[in-house]
């Protein structure tokens, strides 16, 4: 069966699901498990003649931000394995492609199941908004489990 799980998570009520679910699984098979975020790089705004943003955002500024949310999404990710008697690593990377980082990361890793949220969009949401899960269920190798 399943010996390391790596389990995606941004944070929202949706991938707490997942992390639920994941750290349920890790216990019952005796498994490994690695919280995993993917943080957004820093990407200059566009500008549009003189018009410059407002919310302008340095690169350093971004880096911290991400940072702080990472710490904080995987901390929490990391007290829930650990009340539930499961001992969790945690990873980090940027990632302009989310998906390809996840899978990287789990290859690396040597995990043998990847557990993600899916919000199961369809028709019009799903063309636009695309799907990391999507993406990972076609481009990895490695087994993948959709949680809704």
């Amino acid at each position: 069966m399943y010996r390391h799980i790596m389990v995606a998570t941004d944070g929202s009520e949706l991938a707490d699901k997942a992390l639920d679910k994941s750290i349920g699984l890790a216990r019952d098979l005796r498994a490994r498990l690695t919280i995993a975020h993917i943080g957004v790089p820093y990407s200059p705004p566009v500008y549009a003649g003189d018009i410059v943003p407002a919310t302008l955002v340095s690169p350093e500024e971004h880096e911290q931000r991400v940072r702080e949310a990472a710490d904080r999404i995987l901390g929490h990710g990391r007290a829930q394995a650990e009340a539930a008697g499961v001992t969790a690593s945690v990873v980090f990377d940027y990632g302009e492609s989310p998906h390809e980082t996840l899978i990287a990361l789990a290859g690396k890793g040597g995990c043998d199941l990847i557990v993600m949220a899916s919000h199961a969009r369809r028709g019009l949401a799903a063309l636009l908004l695309g799907s990391e899960t999507q993406k990972v269920m076609t481009h990895s190798a490695i087994d993948l489990l959709v949680i809704r």
